[in-house]
């Protein structure tokens, strides 16, 4: 268990201050200025045999209705922060910070119709959260958000949505400014999606491929993923067989300014193997990893 660390000048009330990085890291941000400008794209596919056969078991055994790939990713995500936590990290002010919590935004479709209004969800699992933890905490969100009740982002985007163009520029720019200095009200910033660890979206229900979403430039979310619908493929093994998979292709956009190529390597790396096993997920890390000074 991490020590509670005293909040120090320079600190947020969403992370603290990164003191101890090298002066590369540091100047990277006053360099690329803009987080869409840093942005770098990331593509993998996965085999999800296994896959299918923990959902089954989840679906089947424990009775988790609805239990799908999503939920495995994004439990894979937060398995992933408990072991290389500096992907959660985010820039705000030119300033490097380690976010003090995971937070994981999601968007949702009230109906699955076409001209159904959409709003989005933030879960805020701990760094050791099971599959069955991330599961739990979406189906409580979700059931709220389609229970017919306003969010509070739906409620402070309708509030936005009355303001006159001109002044309503000005606000967006006033709320940014506020952000820069860390000034932003924390109940903004939790409710905020463009605020948060990660966003993630799934193009599976739409038969489409996965896209590269753009970062936003308002907030601080500095990954944005995506993962597209089951597909089939013949593959040869060792053997000389041919065997048929089932694969799913995700993508990932990512700030490059909060760490460098070889650690969001062994991250995404990290990813793909609790994806391969994912029966890992039903018990908490045996070690949780916090981010330098």
């Amino acid at each position: 268990m991490e020590e509670k660390r005293k909040r120090r000048f320079g600190d947020r009330k969403d992370g603290r201050r990164l003191r101890s990085m090298d002066p590369l890291s540091r100047v990277a941000s006053y360099i690329m200025v803009n987080r869409s400008g840093a942005s770098n794209y990331f593509v993998d596919s996965v085999d999800i045999g296994e896959i299918e056969r923990y959902i089954r078991h989840k679906r089947n055994d424990e009775g988790l209705a609805g239990f799908g790939i999503m939920h495995v990713l994004v439990a894979a995500y937060v398995r992933c922060v408990s072991q290389r936590p500096a992907v959660n990290r985010f820039i705000s002010g030119q300033k490097v910070f380690a976010r003090n919590n995971i937070e994981v935004n999601l968007t949702v479709k009230l109906e699955m119709k076409s001209d159904s209004e959409e709003t989005i969800i933030k879960i805020r699992p701990e760094r050791d959260a099971t599959a069955t933890d991330i599961y739990n905490l979406f189906k409580k969100e979700i059931e709220f958000a389609r229970s017919g009740e306003d969010s509070s982002f739906d409620g402070a985007a309708r509030i936005l949505g009355h303001i006159p163009g001109l002044f309503l520029k000005f606000a967006v720019w006033f709320l940014k400014l506020l952000d820069y200095f860390g000034l932003l009200p924390k109940k903004l910033t939790d409710l905020s999606p463009f605020h948060g660890s990660m966003f993630i979206t799934s193009m599976g229900s739409l038969g489409i491929p996965p896209v590269f979403h753009h970062l936003y430039d308002f907030g601080n979310v500095p990954i944005f993923m995506s993962f597209g619908p089951k597909q089939r493929k013949l593959e040869i093994q060792s053997d000389g067989k041919i065997v048929e998979q089932r694969f799913i292709t995700y993508t990932a956009v990512t700030d490059e300014r909060i760490c460098d190529g070889f650690y969001f390597s062994t991250a995404f790396k990290t990813i793909k193997s609790i994806m391969r096993n994912p029966y890992q997920l039903d018990e908490p890390p045996k070690e949780i990893f916090y981010d330098i000074d």
